[in-house]
């Protein structure tokens, strides 16, 4: 199962609350109540220290990060992703995938295949990764990181 939902650019405090966590983890629920027993979580690079303060970044943020430390928390065999800047561009086919990635852009079509290779990959398994546009391709992505 893959949660990519989220509030969406211009959606208010209130609603990334209620996308970006709330929904997320009735989501993760939801599986573990039917038995699905493989969870990717679409988080987002910054995540992982969210800033403090009211504006609707920050408030993204700290949901994603929630919703990402309720999945953790759970029986599923899970994986975050947590992708830079998304861009309409084609894809490359290749990426940085790492637990330290700096924040840079990522065509929409490489995070789908990261959250693809993530689904059939064991070594994505509890794994909490930032991916950017980089050099290795996807296919090989994870075996990187477990090296």
């Amino acid at each position: 199962m893959v949660f990519a939902a989220g509030a969406g650019t211009g959606s208010g405090a209130a609603r990334k609350e209620t996308v970006d966590y709330q929904a997320a983890v009735k989501l993760r629920r939801a599986a573990e109540e039917v038995g699905v027993r493989r969870f990717v979580m679409i988080s987002a690079i910054r995540a992982a220290h969210p800033p403090d303060g009211d504006d609707v970044h920050a408030v993204y943020l700290r949901a994603k990060a929630r919703a990402d430390a309720d999945l953790m928390a759970s029986s599923l065999a899970w994986t975050v992703v947590r992708p830079g800047e998304l861009t309409n561009e084609a894809a490359t086919g290749r990426v940085l995938l790492g637990e330290a990635v700096e924040r840079d852009r990522i065509p929409r079509e490489d995070v789908a295949a990261v959250i693809v290779a993530a689904l059939d990959d064991p070594s994505a398994v509890g794994r909490v990764v930032g991916v950017v546009s980089g050099e290795t391709p996807v296919s090989e992505a994870f075996a990187a990181v477990a090296d």
